[in-house]
């Protein structure tokens, strides 16, 4: 018991020693010597505390792909699970996350939005219609004639199709309507602000030959706002697949409303390079200003990192990066039409994105590619599962089963992606003063966010000018962080006369149930004098006692990982690391951004865990371990004048 004795001018702790309090001769009390002031660090605190976790990019049965796959829960579903509640999988498996997450963004497509709901259904205009009735038919039926039909369905989409007029759901049609105002109902009933954020969303599908240029739309507004106006589709002649038309929808949304939305970039490594644009767009027309301009405006975030493979780095962009080839998704576009070229691979990585953008700031005033990184799962079982433990796959067709790993995901002629292929990844982390709608979405519009694998990694990267040992090692280094320079996501203050280079704090902590931390990289991306850019990553805090070699290269930290029992210990790195770096090639002539990469050591990946749970046969050339990781925001450097 905490007591408080100001008679005996005494303060008495549970568990401690008594300390004397005199007070002075204008004081007879604590309250009276020390007025206005808190011992609590915590108390009145002006900035977030700690990160908030969720999927900015999920799917359910509402979706056309979902649908067709067989997922049969909804956004309710969805939400109950992220939450924390266990739910039954399409497949009929018993599922739950570890923890629940903070938030959680349901996107489903606007296009054919609701269709498989109406097929399942058996709804009367789709059975009055002799193709209609054939195909919700062949789907009732399930088993090999069900795939036909989904099949059928998704073959005829891709080129821009539809089998028969009622087997399409389109904007403005009351079909269409009424699911929108159910999803937005969904959201409604699951939003709690305070514990956890249902944010309204959907995603735009933009299928270009193929190349996938999605986004998803993610408002700040509750249901009566975003409830006013029809997400915006690619259906022709009201919709689109140029994201300039989305940016001038989302531009109409608010100024009708009033509300607030934003854009979140889809991971490019299936956009066969037309995801972030140099010289123009993929269909030839110029980059202008007010393209850079626009998409800055709205598009603050990118998804770095999903089940589709990891979108950070490439090695072909960065061969001197050993840690760039990590869940590399190369081999073609989103429906494999076309196969993957080296020359595409510069417009596809988040990294060559933010070179790309200090390029096109300098030649167009605006860079259009300074966005934050988040990860998300895109999955479309409705379960937002990233962890390597808990992953129940892409669609319902990989939900767990003996045969996943060895299953053809997609094929292009001898060109095979196989089930092994699928990344248990990611999260987005938030830094949010508070678990509502308003301040997460407010974080992600100011970058403040950061990218995981699918671990909950803690990590804060701030850059200034002079953060120091002692900032780093109070054990409080978020005070010093806001109030000498930014966090991620920020662009650094002017440099004080006395600054010879920027000075970076960063500092992470495991997840709590994940593995250990291996070491925290920083990466620096740079415009030279004569316009080309260059990249560089430091290793500049890890766990043991390694000592980099003759090229400047940190030795691994090793692996503890038992295959065969799908288990690792944590004997090896660190449970928290951090470091005060000051950047030893800085040219303040020079544009230039950095982020931070944390890596764990490995553990075992979800495919190890597949063929210890279920006996699966795991093809020779799948990964058994995994290294997690974390991609900060950028903080960037714009040279005066």
């Amino acid at each position: 018991m905490n007591r408080l004795l100001t008679t005996t001018s005494a303060l008495v702790l549970s568990g401690a020693a008594a300390f004397a309090f005199e007070p002075t001769p204008e004081a007879s009390s604590l309250t009276e010597a020390f007025p206005g002031t808190s011992y609590s660090p915590y108390a009145d605190r002006g900035f977030p505390s700690r990160p908030l976790w969720g999927d900015t990019h999920l799917h359910t049965s509402t979706s056309f792909d979902a649908g067709a796959f067989g997922n049969r829960l909804d956004a309710r579903a969805a939400y109950r699970f992220a939450k924390g509640e266990q739910v039954t999988a399409t497949t009929g498996m018993a599922v739950k996350l570890s923890r629940p997450l903070d938030f959680l963004v349901v996107a489903d497509h606007s296009d054919n939005m609701g269709l498989f709901d109406l097929i399942y259904a058996q709804d009367g205009s789709i059975m009055a219609d002799p193709e209609g009735r054939r195909i919700a038919t062949m789907v009732a039926n399930g088993g090999e004639e069900g795939v036909a039909a989904a099949l059928e369905l998704i073959d005829a989409y891709s080129r821009g199709e539809a089998v028969s007029p009622v087997l399409a759901v389109e904007s403005g049609s009351k079909p269409f309507r009424s699911v929108w105002q159910r999803q937005i109902a969904a959201a409604e009933e699951a939003n709690d602000p305070g514990a956890f954020t249902a944010f309204i969303g959907y995603e735009w599908t933009s299928l270009i030959q193929g190349g996938n240029m999605h986004r998803v739309v993610i408002y700040r507004d509750g249901g009566g706002k975003a409830s006013m106006v029809d997400p915006f589709t690619t259906e022709p002649p009201a919709g689109s697949i140029n994201p300039r038309d989305l940016w001038t929808w989302m531009a109409n949304y608010e100024d009708l409303t009033r509300g607030d939305v934003l854009a979140l970039a889809h991971n490019g490594n299936l956009s066969n390079g037309i995801m972030f644009p140099e010289d123009a767009q993929y269909d030839g027309t110029a980059l202008d200003e007010d393209y850079v301009r626009t998409r800055a405006l709205w598009e603050p975030m990118y998804e770095a990192t999903q089940i589709k493979g990891d979108g950070e780095a490439h090695p072909f962009l960065s061969p001197n990066d050993e840690f760039a080839d990590y869940e590399t998704w190369d081999k073609g576009n989103l429906n494999m039409s076309e196969l993957k070229t080296d020359d595409m691979l510069a417009g596809e990585y988040a990294r060559e994105a933010l070179k790309t953008g200090l390029k096109l700031e300098a030649r167009l005033g605006t860079n259009p590619y300074k966005f934050g990184m988040v990860g998300s799962t895109d999955s479309h079982t409705s379960l937002a599962t990233a962890q390597e433990d808990n992953f129940f796959g892409k669609h319902s067709g990989t939900e767990p089963n003996p045969g996943r790993p060895g299953h053809v995901v997609g094929q292009f002629g001898d060109v095979v992606i196989l089930g092994w292929e699928q990344a248990a990844s990611g999260l987005a982390a938030v830094w949010a003063a508070e678990n509502t709608r308003e301040a997460i979405f407010d974080a992600m519009e100011r970058k403040e966010v950061y990218a995981t694998t699918g671990s909950r990694i803690g990590v804060r990267f701030f850059g200034g000018w002079g953060y120091t040992d002692e900032d780093l090692t109070s054990r409080s280094p978020a005070f010093a962080g806001y109030g000498k320079g930014v966090p991620m996501g920020g662009d650094l203050p002017a440099a004080p006369e006395s600054a010879a280079a920027p000075t970076f704090m960063v500092f992470a902590l495991k997840d709590p149930i994940g593995g250990n931390l291996d070491r925290i990289q920083i990466v620096k991306g740079w415009m030279t004098a004569d316009g080309a850019t260059e990249e560089k990553v430091y290793d500049v805090a890890w766990g043991g006692d390694r000592v980099p070699g003759e090229d400047g290269k940190l030795p691994p930290v090793g692996s503890t990982v038992d295959v065969a029992r799908a288990s690792w210990t944590n004997t090896i790195g660190a449970a928290e690391l951090g470091t005060v770096w000051t950047d030893p090639d800085f040219d303040p002539a020079e544009r230039a951004f950095y982020y931070a990469r944390v890596i764990e050591i490995p553990t075992p990946r979800w495919t190890a865990y597949d063929a210890f749970r279920m006996g699966s046969e795991v093809p020779e050339e799948s990964p058994m371990e995994t290294q997690e990781r974390a991609y900060t925001s950028p903080i960037w450097y714009t040279p005066k004048g």
